[in-house]
């Protein structure tokens, strides 16, 4: 011991330090002592730890067929369990032994029975297929066998309470026909189960091999965490954050399905500010008008796409040539896509109408001097109405050009027989449709997205598409087929397309559902309604407990996937942008409210 008195003066090396009298001495402590509790009571069937009350089950039967994941609801209730799962291996020499005696007694039975002329029994007859499957998947060592014992102890403050949770965790699984029983006059050795002492104390095994037996792991935790990106939501697994880049996978895109009123375009809005701030630019078709106060908030722009707006698009515009693009490339593109649109406008058109109208297009661009050899850069390209005229002086289109006519001088010549006067030169841009009739819904979709496609083809930039409600667009196949399209070349325009639907069965019954979800590589599933789960599930290979969690989802809860992963999410915004992005109807009169109280600042 080093000599105080010469670091400390007022030390002295010779003084002692004063004993503690008795009366004020404790007794000593070791660390049993420290973790113990007050007391503790073991009961026929529960055990109760100071004021905590213990009870613990063990499982004793399964159903023949068990899926993956069946087991995490367990882990993830709501209420403090702890599980313990005991794996002893059998020896495979033995099992085979065992089983080739247990076949043979099963065989056996079945032989008697028929012998007597009973009627078959199912049950002997497929417990003989199981056990000769079971013998040659454990021959071929494709699979092996073990005793397994699942313990759950749960807790509680009241005996009531106890029951309660008891009750809640039976019933769960027997809904899964997997039954358990109270460990009675074991309540104490079924505690000490449970500790992480790795002590079988029950000794309650069943068999099982090793398919069924890796169903049961229920510890599956998918991280979503990376260094850039934003912000998405909270992974309910583990209460982490779910932090993407949506342009670190092999493509942008993404697909959301829910049901209405369950949090997409609330989603969808908070992935619009959050990119935003991180400098990606976003386009909107907005069919409802969800996405106004968003644009106005940011100071974005909102395009009114209606028939009597005095914003229009001309869906003859010739898109900006790129630097090793042939103009007969480009006008053909454009051709093609107005023949496509042709068909949405005047329905189903034979082949020799699609040939007629096919060289109608290209007279109606040569009257303004746009042909395949020409430079067109400067011109400004034919109406609707020019077409028109063509088909009127064209043999075999004279009925196009009447069917052509509401859309030139009739109801509704304002929308589509106009040029284009809207400006785009803005980090968020919104196309608003919800002002046009049903009717002419998939037009504008059809004409806005092949202006947009224009417009990113001239301008390479970190993008964002968000299409809702693209059932639309689906319920044509020309414009099932431009979606597609659209979403499988956008990744080399460092465009991300996201596909909004509610109408789930109507979009994945569509040829090109199943192609858009795959060319997506991101999905999000919020709550589904029972009559689309099972097409959900599907679609997106989910487990029985993915399923039951998109049906019991509350708002702002379902699945996220990013390529392989995939978490299930919680969505959470601040009371800032919670203010911006809200579509509850209650929360939007209050702001009016507010507006028409204090000006239009708030």
């Amino acid at each position: 011991m080093p000599d105080l008195s010469k670091i400390f003066p007022f030390f002295k090396k010779e003084e002692k330090i004063p004993e503690v009298p008795e009366v004020y001495k404790f007794g000593e402590q070791n660390i049993h002592e420290l973790l113990i509790p007050p007391a503790l009571e073991v009961d026929s069937n529960f055990v109760r730890i100071g004021e905590l009350y213990v009870k613990t089950l063990f499982v004793i039967a399964y159903p023949r067929y068990l899926v993956s994941g069946w087991f995490g609801p367990i882990i993830n209730i709501d209420q403090m369990v702890d599980v313990s799962i005991f794996i002893h291996p059998v020896d495979t020499a033995t099992a085979l032994k065992r089983l080739r005696k247990k076949t043979a007694q099963v065989e056996a039975q079945v032989s008697e029975r028929m012998e007597k002329g009973m009627v078959r029994d199912p049950i002997l007859e497929t417990a003989y297929e199981n056990l000769e499957n079971l013998r040659d998947s454990l021959q071929q060592a494709t699979e092996k066998l073990f005793e397994v014992g699942v313990y759950i102890t749960i807790y509680a403050s009241s005996q009531q309470e106890l029951e309660t949770v008891e009750q809640k965790v039976t019933s769960f699984l027997e809904g899964r026909m997997v039954y358990t029983k109270p460990a009675l006059f074991q309540q104490a050795e079924g505690l000490e189960s449970s500790f992480p002492l790795g002590l079988d104390k029950i000794g309650i095994h069943t068999v099982l091999n090793s398919s069924p037996l890796s169903s049961i792991f229920p510890f599956v935790s998918v991280d979503l965490t990376s260094d850039n990106g934003i912000l998405y939501g909270i992974n309910r697994h583990n209460n982490s954050l779910i932090l993407f880049d949506r342009f670190s996978l092999e493509n942008g895109n993404m697909v959301i399905f829910a049901k209405a009123g369950s949090g997409k375009s609330y989603f969808t809005k908070l992935e619009i500010l959050r990119s935003m701030m991180m400098g990606t630019d976003v386009l909107v078709i907005d069919p409802e008008n969800e996405y106004k106060y968003l644009c106005e908030t940011v100071g974005g722009s909102y395009i009114n796409i209606s028939l009597t707006s005095e914003q229009h698009i001309n869906p003859f515009d010739l898109p900006p040539l790129l630097p090793d693009e042939p103009p007969a490339e480009a006008l053909k593109s454009n051709i093609l896509n107005i023949t496509g649109l042709l068909r949405i406008m005047l329905g189903d058109l034979t082949s020799e109408e699609v040939g007629i109208l096919d060289r109608a297009i290209s007279e109606a661009y040569a009257s303004r001097d746009i042909t395949p050899e020409s430079d067109f850069s400067k011109i400004n390209p034919p109406l609707m109405e020019d077409l028109q005229t063509v088909l009127e002086n064209m043999e075999g289109g004279a009925g196009l050009a009447e069917r052509l006519y509401k859309f030139t001088r009739g109801t509704f010549a304002s929308f589509i027989n106009q040029p284009t006067n809207v400006d785009v030169n803005n980090r968020l841009v919104v196309f608003g449709i919800r002002d046009l009739e049903d009717e002419l819904r998939p037009v504008a979709m059809f004409i806005v997205l092949n202006f947009i496609w224009n417009l990113i083809r001239s301008q390479m930039k970190k993008r964002i598409l968000i299409i809702d409600e693209a059932w639309w667009m689906m319920k044509f196949e020309t414009g099932a087929n431009f979606l597609f399209s659209l979403v499988k070349r956008c990744r080399k325009y460092f465009l991300g397309v996201t596909t909004v639907t509610q109408d789930v069965d109507d979009f994945i019954r569509s040829p090109q559902g199943r192609p858009i979800i795959t060319n997506s590589a991101l999905q999000m599933l919020l709550k589904q309604s029972p009559a689309s789960i099972e097409t959900v599930a599907q679609t997106f290979n989910l487990t029985e407990t993915e399923k039951q969690l998109l049906l019991e989802a509350d708002v702002g809860e379902g699945i996220f996937f990013a390529g392989l992963k995939h978490a299930a999410i919680k969505i959470v915004a601040s009371y800032a942008e919670d203010q911006i992005i809200t579509t509850n109807p209650a929360q939007l009169l209050e702001l009016a409210k507010a507006k028409e109280n204090f000006g239009e600042g708030i």
